[in-house]
């Protein structure tokens, strides 16, 4: 596989010396992404100009700025994460892949001039989708079964929304319901999904497609009620361990652990993440936002990073990237690299009951206790929730610093 994307890039980016430089026109293109089953995820961006573009999905809107040409080709790095799209550009239109290398994925690409991310097809009033779903993903799958609840906005054809786990949230869905058809899809650089599902008064019966390495079914069913377990409850410390602690190599290869002076008498909150996570980097801006805030505060922020980069180099050159792209101004420590699995996660922090998720919070008080675990997180996608997020987040280190 690794061969196979160095030759789609040669071709792409090598091969086509004597055709004439091309650049990307000014305008709004429509991108699909072939994933399996020979479905299209669509997502729309505009070309500001050859150096610029924005990718939107539904409220969000990501600035795209990384972006080299040779020849008739164009390479589109994506803000952040790894993930890129190498594509020859002729006569307005666009055809490529979507790789990430770190994983051996190549998703082919395709762009052209459009607005609509989704066609409608029937002329029928659509179903309403709006409204709460206590979602149930891979049921009777064993090991892979797990809950959900959807949330969702409608407008006419028109749907936006998100599906909430206990594990994190799949951001910005922005689709279309068709009669009684509902697609939704999104596109971050990170990860590509799209979301198909029947829709009745009260159920829905569907699949979700994560590139075209990942499917799985999901049903649903109205219930306006419907809450997910406390993200406070589904991790804590395992028997016989009263402390959290860790042993990490920062940028420099020095070694930081919590009995560090810039951690002494400080509320600490240590974030367990990666740097190929959504979720972790909606954490990442809020606790940066936070903390540059807060400049003189009792709590200090570090970051323990699972990474799937296959060397420890390209690992420290992708958190130095999110440290810049974001101004991160605490530090990210290296836990892992060459593989981002839970369960070897787990071995590194063994006073842990599991790693579920990445982001995964602990917050430890002023005399090294640990007081909560916060698993997952809940990003602007999920609005009213993000929101109680935040007043949760800030009266409990309120209350932690002044003890």
């Amino acid at each position: 596989m690794r061969y196979v994307i160095f030759l789609l890039t040669a071709i792409f980016i090598i091969s086509c010396s004597k055709k004439e430089h091309q650049t990307l026109k000014k305008g709004t293109y429509k991108a699909e992404l072939l994933v399996q089953d020979n479905q299209i995820l669509p997502f729309i961006f505009k070309v500001d100009n050859e150096k610029s573009i924005r990718v939107f999905n539904a409220n969000e809107v990501i600035d795209v700025n990384e972006i080299t040409y040779k020849n008739d080709s164009v390479y589109i790095q994506t803000p952040v994460f790894e993930g890129y799209i190498v594509a020859k550009i002729e006569n307005g239109v666009l055809q490529g892949s979507f790789i990430k290398e770190s994983l051996d994925r190549v998703v082919p690409f395709k762009a052209s001039p459009s607005t609509d991310r989704f066609r409608i097809f029937s002329q029928d009033t659509p179903k309403i989708v709006q409204g709460v779903w206590e979602a149930v993903f891979s049921q009777n799958i064993e090991k892979d079964e797990y809950i959900a609840k959807g949330i969702f906005k409608q407008n006419g054809n028109t749907v936006t929304g998100t599906f909430r786990t206990t594990t994190g949230d799949y951001r910005y869905l922005e689709g279309v319901m068709d009669k009684d058809s509902l697609k939704l899809s999104t596109f971050d650089g990170a990860h590509a999904f799209l979301f198909q599902a029947k829709v009745t008064d009260s159920t829905m019966t569907g699949v979700f497609y994560s590139g075209n390495h990942w499917k799985e079914p999901f049903i649903a069913k109205r219930n306006d009620a419907y809450e997910l377990p406390s993200a406070n409850t589904l991790t804590f410390l395992n028997k016989g361990y009263d402390r959290f602690d860790f042993s990490f190599e920062n940028e420099q290869g020095k070694l930081i652990s919590l009995n560090d002076k810039q951690f002494q008498n400080k509320v600490v909150v240590v974030q367990v993440m990666g740097t190929w996570c959504p979720n972790c980097l909606d954490e990442s801006k809020y606790y940066t936002k936070y903390a540059k805030e807060h400049p003189n505060s009792k709590v200090a922020f570090v970051a323990l990073a699972f990474e799937y980069a296959k060397t420890k180099e390209i690992a420290f050159k992708r958190i130095q990237r999110l440290k810049r792209k974001v101004g991160i101004p605490y530090p990210i420590l290296l836990a892992q690299y060459g593989s981002s699995d839970k369960k070897l996660a787990q071995e590194k922090l063994p006073m842990l009951n599991h790693i579920i998720s990445y982001p995964t919070s602990i917050f430890i008080d002023k005399q090294g206790k640990v007081r909560k675990i916060h698993t997952g997180f809940n990003g602007p996608a999920t609005g009213q929730k993000y929101l109680d997020f935040q007043k949760e987040f800030e009266s409990f280190i309120d209350t932690l610093s002044k003890e």
